[in-house]
């Protein structure tokens, strides 16, 4: 049995940046093979991953890399907001960012099989960090935005807004922080999609029928609502984030300002949470987790 010394196990460590006595015991039981202890671990690796898949990552981050008239934006999630704010986590957001924006591909699929910087795929990358982390770890979706002008704006780590448009760059930044705070779901009313109009207009009909009222009545309470609605997720009829008394679409007109398009991401948007769990059960979850 070879001695496994002090520096075999800080060498692995910085090979790794895995616990030192995670790095001790898969030297011994490796015989001190430092190549052997590294492809053991990622397998070990690959079998912690899969069994984390089972978590639900809900939180993260949102990142946005940008290069000239393009840029990407790319939800990665984790399990808590502490590791989303972790080093070993924007790190790799940003570099599968940067794959993302220099290859164009945008599906979960085949972003996995993108190369990195440093040689690795996107997914042995994401294997190791869940080994190293201890969290389940996915790239949930990805966005390129192109135009001849972009606006940029991130709030937090948790929200990222990516506009297109022609016109006066002072009102196109503007624009992006009113999307990242109103959350429009099309730039106009027009554009709004079918099915939740139709969504709409089936709720209002259901609440204007029960109040009793003469069909021409209800014909335009229905007509009323649908407007109301279309007013708060339409973009260029909402009130102006940064001067309340005007619209976007008045602040558009008086600028020469058009908006191409517009992707906001909020991280976690349509992932079901889990309870929180009370100590008790957190203790009782990490001691089966242990066994």
């Amino acid at each position: 049995m070879t001695a496994i010394s002090a520096s075999m196990v800080k060498e692995l460590r910085d090979r790794t940046g895995l616990a030192m006595m995670e790095c001790k015991k898969a030297l011994t039981e490796a015989n001190g093979d430092i190549e052997l202890a590294i492809d053991n671990l990622r397998k070990s690796g690959q079998a912690k991953a899969a069994k984390k898949a089972g978590n639900i990552a809900a939180d993260g981050a949102i990142t946005i890399v940008q290069d000239g008239n393009k840029a990407a934006l790319v939800e990665v999630n984790c399990q808590t907001d502490f590791v989303a704010k972790d080093e070993n986590f924007s790190n790799f957001s940003n570099a599968v960012a940067k794959a993302i924006l220099a290859s164009g591909v945008t599906e979960a699929e085949k972003i996995a099989e993108l190369k990195l910087e440093d040689g690795q795929s996107v997914e042995e990358a994401r294997i190791a960090l869940v080994q190293k982390i201890g969290e389940n770890i996915q790239v949930r979706r990805a966005k390129i935005v192109e135009g001849q002008n972009l606006a940029v704006y991130k709030h937090g780590l948790r929200i990222g807004v990516v506009v297109s448009f022609t016109g006066s760059a002072e009102t196109g930044k503007g624009i992006a922080m009113h999307v990242a705070a109103f959350n429009p779901v099309a730039v106009s009313a027009d554009a709004v999609p079918a099915d939740l109009v139709a969504k709409e207009k089936e709720i209002a009909e259901a609440k204007a029928i029960e109040s009793g009222k003469p069909a021409n009545i209800v014909e335009k309470m229905v007509s009323g609502s649908v407007d109301k609605y279309l007013n708060e997720v339409a973009l260029d009829r909402q009130m102006y984030v940064i001067d309340n008394d005007k619209k976007v679409a008045d602040v558009l007109k008086a600028t020469e300002t058009t908006i191409v398009e517009f992707v906001r991401f909020e991280v976690g948007e349509g992932i079901e949470k889990k309870a929180e769990m009370s100590f008790a059960e957190e203790v009782a979850a990490a001691q089966a987790a242990a066994k």
